[in-house]
């Protein structure tokens, strides 16, 4: 069992590439600092992704996302990079990161970014009556 953070993302093949499916990932416990009081900041990440060859390794992700536990990162900043890094983890078709931060001074802040690969189109949804 690791008992340290590591910004190493691992994965594995996916099992079903010919068919495009939704991974849906909440990560409920990430923390980072403010970078301007370096007072913790708590958020939950909302990761959705359609996987291409490859699937993101959930114990792998944890051990990354507690790497940040000790980085002061904007959250704007913080949330784009953790996108950045997955999508060269995994190079999937799709992939969005919603990052909800907890109150500070007030303020919710919650920030989406989104990759979508080069050619890929998302199938029509299925409108059921």
């Amino acid at each position: 069992m690791s008992t340290q953070p590591s910004q190493d993302i691992e994965t594995f093949p996916n099992p079903q590439p010919e068919r495009d499916y939704t991974i849906r990932i909440r990560v409920p416990e990430f923390t980072c600092l403010c970078p301007k009081t370096g007072q913790p900041d708590f958020a939950t990440l909302h990761l959705e992704y359609v996987p291409d060859r490859l699937c993101i390794e959930l114990k792998a992700l944890k051990l990354y996302a507690w790497s940040y536990r000790d980085q002061g990162a904007f959250h704007e900043a913080v949330t784009n990079r953790i996108l950045d890094d997955l999508v060269t983890a995994c190079t999937p078709r799709f992939m969005r990161l919603t990052a909800e931060f907890n109150v500070r001074g007030g303020i919710y802040t919650s920030v989406v970014a989104e990759h979508r690969a080069p050619g890929w189109t998302p199938a029509t949804p299925v409108t059921l009556p």
